[in-house]
């Protein structure tokens, strides 16, 4: 009689232990693993997603607050795009072989129009999207001298600092939506 009942809790715990690991295996042969990016299809991805957000905030904030300022010592909203899609030039620019630009800052009576804006920005990052395309995975590792640091860096490098910088713009034009009263494209609901 005690043969029944112990045969029966040791089938029972042979199929509850077995059924995790039969999932598991399941999973994996549903899902592949994707390969690595490419070295310059990585930094290409990164570049794309900071300027795909930055043109959003661009085409998206209303014209009549693009001189917005939380304090009077900050730049206007408009600046801070300008500032962000100027300096996209000094990676652009060097890792293309050609000088480093002569401003850092694009003068605002240049771009008189949310359009102007917008249309600088998309720019920016079309140049420098092109840039990471024509130097491809070989280009990556190619060294430029920074103009800042004066000292030598790769492609990449240098392409992930100007990411970098465009991020910290993208924060700080997060908070000036919010002070506007906005809410950002990326934080809303999605669809």
């Amino acid at each position: 009689m005690l043969k029944v009942p112990f045969l029966a809790a040791v089938i029972l715990a042979a199929a509850v232990l077995s059924f995790p690991v039969h999932a598991q295996d399941t999973s994996k042969k549903e899902a592949a693993v994707k390969p690595a990016l490419s070295p310059s299809q990585a930094v290409l991805e990164a570049w794309n997603d900071v300027g795909r957000k930055l043109i959003a905030m661009a085409e998206d904030f209303p014209e009549d607050k693009y001189d917005f300022k939380p304090t009077p010592a900050q730049r206007a909203f408009a600046d801070q795009l300008l500032h962000a899609a100027g300096a996209n030039y000094f990676f652009t620019n060097l890792a293309m072989g050609k000088a480093a630009p002569a401003e850092e800052d694009p003068k605002r009576d240049q771009y008189k129009t949310k359009a102007d804006v917008v249309a600088f920005v998309k720019k920016s990052f079309a140049d420098g999207a092109a840039a990471i395309k024509a130097k491809g995975d070989k280009g990556m590792s190619d060294m430029v001298v920074d103009p800042f640091g004066h000292q030598q860096m790769r492609v990449s490098d240098m392409a992930y600092g100007f990411i970098e910088h465009s991020g910290e713009h993208y924060g700080q034009l997060v908070t000036y939506y919010r002070l506007a009263g906005l809410v950002p494209p990326e934080s809303r609901p999605k669809k």
